[in-house]
């Protein structure tokens, strides 16, 4: 088992999973619903999908690497540091993504077409990240993907799997494809989701940040590779900022102003994190503190939601 968690990274699935408990309280919140079923069966599909792309980005890695000695490359790949045969990782891959499939389809035929085609896209940039000639996480669009579809579309879709037609509506008529969206609550939800896009996109950039050396060895091409060290950790401390932008979101849709001192006070370790980050940006000792000012910076904000459904 402890192989097993080590190879998915379970430690890092805080990343999909906050953004879909964000979804979840916020369509409680904002239209007082909660379908028990849906969630089960999301929770599933997610959680599988995220383990087996981590794996498929450890296998890929294990194979692809140029320079196999240094920079800790024996350490934080678990194929290699437990001597994993990687016959038996690509049929654990394969058996995550049945699961993922399967509870994906059961979610489609309780819900709508839409939830196909956005899991569709979801599972495809999610193999295209770490799979194919160029995955995505070896150019600098990683922080931008990874931002937005684990950030908006993961809380897009679960909102919309306890809403359903009170946020779209996608139907086949004919020789037509009609999607009706609900533009207003749209727009809400992907200015609630701000805080998650940028927070998982810093989770993206602090990891290029700490592994730049090895990319360059490895012909990993991230935008700190690009932009340069210093530029990245100006870029990484004013994403933090600007997340925080997001209270005045709440604040309009209706929650009450003494729960969002909450969410406010989360500023003050997400700086002082953020601070020791740029200060000695070493994945061994401080790249836990982005995916730390990440649960900060969005678990104070379901509190808060969930607070505001309660006693609303």
């Amino acid at each position: 088992m402890k192989k097993f968690l080590d190879l998915v990274e379970i430690r890092t699935k805080a990343a999909s999973m906050i953004p879909f408990l964000m979804g979840t309280s916020y369509a409680w919140f904002r239209f007082d619903t909660f379908q028990v079923e849906h969630f089960i069966l999301m929770l599933v599909s997610l959680l599988s999908f995220d383990m087996a792309t981590t794996a498929i980005n450890n296998y890929y890695d294990y194979r692809k690497a140029i320079k196999k000695h240094g920079y800790g490359y024996e350490a934080h790949n678990a194929i290699v540091r437990y001597k994993m045969n990687p016959s038996n990782v690509a049929l654990l891959i394969i058996v995550l993504l049945v699961l993922a499939i399967g509870a994906g389809v059961i979610l489609f035929l309780h819900t709508g077409w839409l939830v196909l085609v956005l899991g569709g896209l979801s599972f495809g940039v999610g193999i295209l990240y770490s799979f194919g000639p160029i995955p995505i996480s070896r150019m600098p669009l990683g922080e931008i993907f990874s931002g937005l579809f684990m950030g908006f579309v993961i809380i897009y879709i679960s909102t919309y799997i306890q809403v359903g037609n009170q946020l779209a509506i996608l139907t086949f008529e004919h020789n037509k494809i009609l999607l009706e969206l609900v533009w207003t609550e749209t727009l809400w939800l992907f200015l609630v989701s701000i805080p998650a896009i940028l927070c998982i996109a810093n989770i993206m950039l602090a990891n290029n940040i700490c592994d730049m050396e090895e990319d360059i060895e490895n012909k990993r091409y991230t935008l700190p590779v690009y932009i340069g060290r210093e530029n990245a950790l100006i870029l990484f401390k004013i994403l933090y900022y600007a997340s925080f932008l997001d209270l005045i979101v709440l604040y309009l849709l209706g929650v009450s102003p003494i729960l969002l001192l909450i969410a406010l006070l989360s500023i003050i370790p997400v700086t002082r994190n953020a601070k020791q980050f740029i200060a000695q940006p070493v994945k061994r000792l401080t790249f836990k503190l982005a995916v730390s000012n990440f649960m900060l910076t969005n678990m104070s904000r379901i509190v808060v939601l969930i607070l505001a459904a309660i006693y609303a």
